[in-house]
């Protein structure tokens, strides 16, 4: 484990991307396999495998609590050293490394502290299979008591530079300046094989130390398709107007934009599994959808929206707002009382995999025709629209005809899985038609896909865009809480936000309404479980909590270090299918800021 934090060091201390490709490649042939495979997943900043929903549950609070004890400093101490190095890891590696100079000159550190120190001090001997098996053991222990235990053992065994980087890998962040897709390079440099023969085989297989075993055995193609766990999503960029929505392809496939939650969906032999975007197994939140997708003939993946709909006459339904969903997110268990309350649908619109063939590769045109096929193969409880009449009309109408039907007996038969209608536009007023219909539909403007697109895993193009309306909303990341005034004196309510702007976060404003009561108590108890550092009234947090805000304008602003504000933003909703890095950028900012000075100029 000391190889790998001195590979950290050096890595962080350069900002040449090669330079960080090549060293992360040399620390790989010097190790065995089964080592460079599990370092190969601490480089990516997780503890575990993405295609694992293994956690380890140790939020900030607590590893600060260990730190604390281990270095015996005060609260004070090390809250004026993370104010200087904003980051826990590094606050415990500063700390921690002051002990280890005080005990090797036989200094008293508890001399005019009142404290004791926390350790004695030695030399490392972990490695890093036993660091994935300390993890493991953490990740297994119940209850906080158990888990700190665990941890501090785990820290108490390890050099203050290990520590450094056992608890950036801890808190998910390494904050090097190395992403997943350089230590796919690596890989290519270290054994060989294409980067895109990486790359592939990585996105199939959800875990970057399989790669690794793949690549060193010269076995990269032979990657086969790990059904039940998640692959990336494919992302859309905002369009301003229909008639940038027309401007990058010629032929485009026009869809209502939902208020849903994106959700994949993987099937095979009867068994069905639905993931959010931030790759988390949501299927007990909707036992409803699994048999509507469990008689499909063949093995797939599917991607679509998880909708609250409403089930109207003679078969006609429509989607409801996301505030109709809420209700039904993050439940263990869903009564049938609130199933019955709160319908749900799963709107398909595209197919990744099916009857053995991976077809992220093929153009959206055929896809389309494959998901319609395999659909159109279900025995019941589908809406497939067979021709394009019927399927524009649907379209139009705003409905998923077929979504409820009456048998024989006029008993009315609910069908939970819903086939994206879709048309298609050649000129930007027929878009902005389609556009207002949606709105008029409550739905949230329009997607508009090139035919001719490959599906690309969490990457944002030009070939998927969205349409929305009136400035835009931002998908943001909270960086601060405090408490609220008034009835909300007790509880944290109002939330600072932030933008990414490379590998940092960047304020961009403070809002305080829009969620529910419930909701801001629920809230409130996560973010004192995750608190970095505690201010009194306020706390800077853990950045892991994405918001969808609103607002009137972006102004300049020299209050917040990204140089913008959002003026009265108010919080449209958690974002809880999204993760950090799913937030918007800077740029974004920049170019709304820049669309709105044109409109008022012009």
């Amino acid at each position: 484990m000391r190889k790998f934090a001195k590979t950290c060091e050096a890595i962080a201390g350069t900002t040449k991307k090669l330079v960080k490709i090549s060293t992360v490649a040399e620390y790989f042939t010097s190790q065995t396999v089964e080592e460079a495979s599990v370092a190969a997943v601490f480089f990516s900043g997780r503890p575990f495998p993405a295609w694992e929903e293994t956690t380890l549950q140790v939020g900030g609070r607590l590893l600060w609590g260990v730190v604390e004890e281990l270095s015996g400093k005060s609260e004070a101490e090390l809250t004026a050293a993370y104010r200087g190095l904003g980051d826990l890891g590094a606050v415990a590696g500063e700390v921690l490394q002051r002990e280890e100079v005080l005990h090797s000159t036989g200094e008293d550190p508890s001399a005019g502290s009142g404290q004791t120190a926390g350790r004695s001090m030695g030399s490392s001997t972990l490695s890093v299979l036993e660091v994935q098996a300390a993890f493991r053991e953490i990740a297994a222990a119940r209850g906080p008591a158990a888990k700190r235990a665990l941890v501090g053992d785990l820290l108490q065994h390890a050099s203050p530079l290990e520590t450094k980087y056992l608890v950036k890998i801890m808190t998910g962040d390494l904050r090097i300046g190395l992403k997943e897709s350089l230590v796919e390079e690596a890989i290519a440099r270290a054994y060989g094989g294409t980067l895109a023969e990486v790359q592939r085989a990585n996105m199939l297989l959800g875990d970057i130390g399989e790669t690794l075993r793949f690549a060193a055995r010269g076995a990269l193609r032979e990657a086969q398709m790990l059904l039940f766990h998640p692959l990336g999503f494919m992302l859309a960029s905002p369009i301003e107007s229909a008639e940038e929505g027309l401007s990058h392809f010629e032929h485009a496939s026009v869809e209502d934009k939902y208020d849903g939650i994106r959700a994949q969906a993987h099937v095979a032999d009867g068994e069905v599994k639905f993931f959010s975007r931030t790759r988390d197994e949501i299927t007990g939140s909707f036992p409803e959808l699994p048999d509507s997708l469990a008689g499909l003939s063949k093995e797939a993946v599917l991607d679509g929206e998880i909708l609250a709909w409403s089930y109207g006459e003679e078969g006609v339904g429509r989607a409801l707002p996301f505030s109709a969903l809420q209700q039904r997110l993050g439940r263990k268990k869903v009564s049938s009382e609130l199933m019955r309350r709160v319908p749900v649908v799963y709107l398909v619109f595209d197919v990744l995999y099916a009857g053995g063939e991976v077809l992220l590769e093929r153009p959206l045109r055929e896809r389309m025709m494959v998901l319609d096929g395999l659909l159109t193969s279900q025995a019941k409880g589908m809406n497939h629209q067979g021709h394009e009449g019927t399927r524009r009309k649907a379209f139009h109408a705003g409905s998923a005809q077929g979504s409820l039907r009456f048998g024989d007996d006029d008993t009315p038969t609910v069908v939970r899985l819903v086939r994206a209608p879709h048309a298609q536009a050649s000129s930007p007023e027929e878009l902005e038609r389609l556009f207002t219909e949606a709105q008029a539909r409550g739905n949230e403007g329009l997607m508009i896909k090139d035919l001719e697109s490959a599906y690309t895993p969490g990457r944002r193009g030009k070939s998927w865009l969205k349409m929305k309306r009136e400035l835009a909303t931002l998908d943001v990341v909270v960086t601060a809480v405090e408490y609220g005034h008034g009835k909300r004196i007790g509880v944290l309510s109002d939330y600072t936000f932030a933008v990414r702007d490379g590998d940092q976060l960047l304020n961009v404003g403070k809002a305080y309404s829009g969620l529910t009561d419930v909701e801001i108590a629920e809230m409130t108890k996560w973010y004192l479980e995750h608190t970095i550092e505690d201010q009194g009234f306020r706390r800077e947090v853990e950045p892991k909590v994405v918001l969808e805000v609103a607002f009137n304008n972006v102004m300049r602003s020299d209050r917040h270090a990204s140089g913008y504000a959002l003026r009265f933003p108010r919080i449209v909703r958690l974002r809880q299918d999204k993760l950090p890095e799913d937030a918007d950028t800077l740029d974004r900012v920049k170019e709304i800021y820049a669309a709105q000075d044109a409109r008022e100029k012009g």
